[in-house]
């Protein structure tokens, strides 16, 4: 991508590092965690590249959403003391994502327009009927779980019914997660249709605070954990067999499987305008959705991100070279 500057990775002497496709995380006292989103973008359980601005997009939307969103479930956000970086509650990840889905739609394994097309009508324990057109609304939003992979693995699509009776999460909690995820959703829709856009499906994970209460974690509603397509183009490009105008990374994963790649083998190369694509994407959204001007932070970002945090972190932590 030449010049452009992006954030791949950081690194601190902290305690309880965890690094994740896109995030990297620590402990800090008092039972707080720090994240820190890098421009990584992961599909298919890989990471396929570095977009520009992509990290602090989804750091600060999700905030955003965050906040617009504590009446319905309290969330992990302590404070944002940079635009790629979070200070959270420490709080314990519940082992299944909790995937809401509105329209049918997707491109990989655990996404059911691929299943439907193949002729299946049993899909997450729900039956579909006949007659869906590609990208078309589903009877009503539908609660669609994986179980999360370990890392290098593939997240594996179960039923709400499999999640309740497994034991892996109470299952008055879990009924709780459903009520709560479906209205979260709802506030989703609304919202992103005021901006002009289709929220189509989306990806929330839960966990635990100290305290043992539910909290929203990770990110929600953003072009990473979510799928949004413009509204006003979308009817006619569906009546004329085009896919919907996606202002998430659905444009990478099926430029990525246009060469051939899923997932396994050598990642291949894609041209410098299709990961600029999808830059000016992120920050269209995330204007469009917040009604703020993005302001990019300053540059070299790992810089920018240790001076910002240098208030946050115990004395006795020392920053290393990324």
């Amino acid at each position: 991508m030449g010049a452009v500057r992006t954030l791949e990775r950081i690194s601190f002497e902290l305690p309880g590092h965890v690094e994740g496709k896109v995030r990297h995380s620590w402990k800090l006292p008092d039972q707080k965690r720090l994240l820190v989103t890098t421009d990584r973008l992961s599909a298919f359980d890989r990471v396929l590249g570095l977009v520009q601005n992509k990290g602090q997009v989804l750091n600060q939307l999700a905030a955003w959403w965050f906040e617009r969103t504590a009446d319905i479930v309290p969330n992990h956000v302590i404070a944002v003391p940079d635009p790629n970086a979070l200070i959270a509650v420490d709080a314990t990840p519940l082992p299944v994502e909790v995937i809401v889905r509105a329209r049918l739609t997707g491109s990989t394994d655990t996404a059911v327009l691929p299943r439907y097309k193949a002729g299946e009508r049993l899909l997450y324990g729900y039956h579909l009927p006949d007659g869906i057109e590609d990208h078309g609304a589903l009877p009503e939003p539908l609660i669609t779980p994986t179980t999360k992979a370990e890392k290098g693995g593939h997240d594996r699509p179960t039923t709400v019914d499999e999640v309740a009776s497994s034991g892996v999460i109470d299952p008055g909690m879990w009924t709780e997660i459903q009520k709560v995820a479906l209205e979260l959703f709802r506030r989703g829709t609304e919202i992103a249709a005021g901006a002009g856009f289709v929220l189509a499906d989306t990806k929330y994970e839960f966990g635990l605070a100290p305290d043992g209460s539910l909290v929203i974690i990770d990110e929600m509603h953003t072009p990473d954990s979510s799928r949004f397509w413009a509204a006003d183009s979308l009817e006619e490009r569906l009546v004329n067999g085009l896919g919907p105008e996606a202002f998430d990374k659905e444009p990478i994963r099926l430029a990525m499987a246009a060469v051939g790649y899923r997932g396994e083998g050598t990642i291949p190369s894609l041209p410098d305008e299709v990961w600029a694509t999808a830059s000016a994407r992120y920050v269209e959204l995330y204007e469009r959705i917040t009604g703020l001007a993005f302001i990019p932070g300053a540059q070299p970002a790992d810089e920018r991100i240790r001076s910002n945090l240098a208030g946050w972190l115990d004395a006795d932590a020392v920053p290393v070279s990324a």
